[in-house]
């Protein structure tokens, strides 16, 4: 196995004294200086003078430690230089993109929902130039000058500015550009999300049986560029709509972290919902989804089940992701986790086999549950910054409407032949009467860009810090299958499943559910669940900067299958 090691660069309890500041560091505005539990405020401006604290009447300090205060300051500054330092000397990536935003004078490659937009869904172009110059300048005032054709919002461009204080910046991650508008490989994507729309409410348990998925497998075959999973070179009903690790063709598609009852202290909640009722698709009629591209309100709405089922089908999976918290899913499986005691933690866990102490704060329960959760902001912030400020790629619902435009001869695009000749658009057109990608929203995708998926970043980033700190070849216990029905959960018969391999799926599954949504393509989730990858080896590497305990150093798989140190 391939290993890369990841420097931290910090040696712990080493106190140093920190460079001295010059005025350029210090800077002219208001600072705090802590001294003895008092606050002393230095001026903001020239010939203010600075407050001093009185003369402290506190009892003396019985501190206990093995460094004095000063030594302690000085520590903690230097474990945040360093970080600081590691990461700005990492040298910095390109942002190339696949020069769609150019290439067309419409923008139809381009994302623009919630914009003005004429009667083929192309975007009023002085509206778009406008949301590029308040990208370009990231003034408020100038975001606020951009037009909208309706009341939806664009969802937090300014977000792609915002700074972290652990892990790479936003800006330091470069990702693969996405497949171009024409290209072979959107024109299998968006087949398969057409096959994906049709097999919403196709029980996974059915697959192997049910006509709809072989003809998908079929046509998926015929793609050129597919770059789903195989099985020895084969599209099959046991590979189909799964994602690209190896652990993604292991057992159930559905990951045993979203079926399994999650323990919550005195609670244990079952893992069932009330999912949508099955064949309800929205945005299939041109005029209703002409009006969601202005950002208009949707016209229809969602009628959910009585009964609560486990996830079974698409369609379920579909609507956890749409109605989740995006780390949701991975702050379950940390709990699953942390439940199954000392055995299921890393072997570099330092308290292994310590006969007076266990870990909490630090390689414990409260220090998984805490990192698995900042990790996503960071995560979302790099995808952020990729969706709005480089790629600015479309959303396959929009990409429907130009396939139903060119289909229909009401204008021409520069479709590839792999799409225009797919038999599934006859399906799609008998059923609904359009060339419409079928959304199992009424609104359908959200107010940003589709590369990458946010919640395929958050995926990336919370199983790999879960893989840090688990082991990955752990079995998991008492595996389950769930019914074709969703109303029971059966014992799995199988290989085992273990930590590792149902991470890797539980971060496919999130990432995909856009797929069977219909929100997003199958690069825009690949692709983000890598940058969320790339997001926490780095957080990683500045949190290991941060314990006091003798440690080794993290160690794990990255999803190309390389085993990274960190230490």
């Amino acid at each position: 196995m391939k290993k890369d090691v990841v420097s931290t660069g910090v040696k712990n309890n080493l106190p140093r004294t920190p460079p001295a500041l010059g005025a350029a560091e210090r800077g002219r505005g208001a600072s705090i200086s802590y001294q003895s539990s008092r606050v002393t405020l230095l001026g903001e401006g020239e010939g203010q003078k600075a407050l001093t604290p009185a003369p402290s009447r506190e009892p003396p300090s019985d501190e206990k430690g093995p460094l004095s205060p000063h030594q302690r300051s000085n520590q903690a500054f230097q474990v945040r230089h360093k970080a600081s330092l590691y990461q700005r000397r990492v040298p910095l990536p390109g942002h190339p993109t696949n020069g769609d935003d150019d290439a067309y004078a419409q923008h139809i490659a381009s994302y623009s929902k919630g914009l003005p937009h004429n009667a083929l869904g192309e975007v009023d172009p002085e509206a778009y130039a406008r949301l590029i110059a308040a990208l370009s300048t990231g003034r408020s005032e100038h975001f606020e000058a951009v037009p909208l054709g309706g009341v939806h919002k664009l969802c937090n461009p300014q977000a792609a500015y915002a700074y972290a204080l652990e892990g790479p910046d936003s800006h330091h991650l470069g990702m693969t550009v996405p497949p171009t508008f024409s290209s072979a490989e959107t024109a299998a994507e968006m087949v398969e999300l057409y096959w994906q729309a049709l097999c919403r409410d196709v029980p996974y348990a059915a697959f192997p049986v049910d006509d709809r998925v072989g003809q998908a497998c079929t046509e998926l075959m015929a793609c050129s560029q597919y770059r789903g999973p195989r099985q020895n070179g084969q599209v099959t009903p046991a590979c189909l709509f799964r994602g690209n690790t190896p652990s993604d063709l292991a057992g159930p598609p559905i990951s045993q972290f979203l079926w399994q009852d999650v323990p919550q202290g005195v609670l244990q909640v079952v893992q069932k919902a009330r999912f949508p009722v099955v064949g309800q698709d929205h945005l299939t009629a041109y005029e209703e989804w002409l009006a969601v591209q202005q950002g208009a309100l949707p016209a229809g709405v969602t009628t959910t089940e009585e009964v609560p089922r486990h996830i079974r089908c698409g369609r379920d999976l579909a609507e956890y992701v749409l109605r989740d918290h995006p780390f949701q899913a991975f702050l379950n499986a940390a709990l699953l986790l942390v439940s199954l005691g000392e055995a299921a933690f890393s072997s570099a866990n330092p308290y292994h086999g310590w006969r007076t102490q266990r870990g909490e704060l630090t390689f414990g329960p409260c220090n998984v549950l805490d990192v698995v959760v900042r990790v996503a902001s960071v995560a979302m912030k790099a995808a952020w910054y990729q969706k709005w400020l480089v790629h600015r790629r479309l959303r396959p619902e929009a990409m429907g409407g130009r396939i139903h435009l060119h289909m229909t001869g009401r204008t021409r695009y520069p479709l590839h032949p792999d799409v225009l000749h797919a038999g599934v658009l006859t399906r799609v057109y008998d059923r609904q009467g359009t060339y419409l990608l079928s959304q199992a929203a009424p609104g359908g995708a959200p107010l940003h860009p589709a590369y990458p998926s946010g919640h395929a970043a958050v995926a990336g980033a919370c199983a790999t810090v879960l893989k840090a700190f688990f082991k990955e070849a752990y079995v998991l216990p008492a595996s389950v299958v769930a019914s074709e029905d969703g109303q029971l959960l059966l014992p799995y018969e199988g290989a085992p499943l273990t930590v590792g391999g149902e991470l890797h799926k539980l971060a496919s599954n999130i990432a995909l559910a856009g797929v069977a949504a219909g929100t997003g393509f199958r690069s825009d989730a690949m692709e983000g669940m890598r940058l969320g990858e790339a997001v926490a080896i780095g957080f990683l590497r500045d949190l290991r900067g941060t314990y006091h305990e003798h440690f080794s150093g993290f160690t794990l798989t990255r999803l190309d299958g390389v085993e990274v140190n960190i230490r």
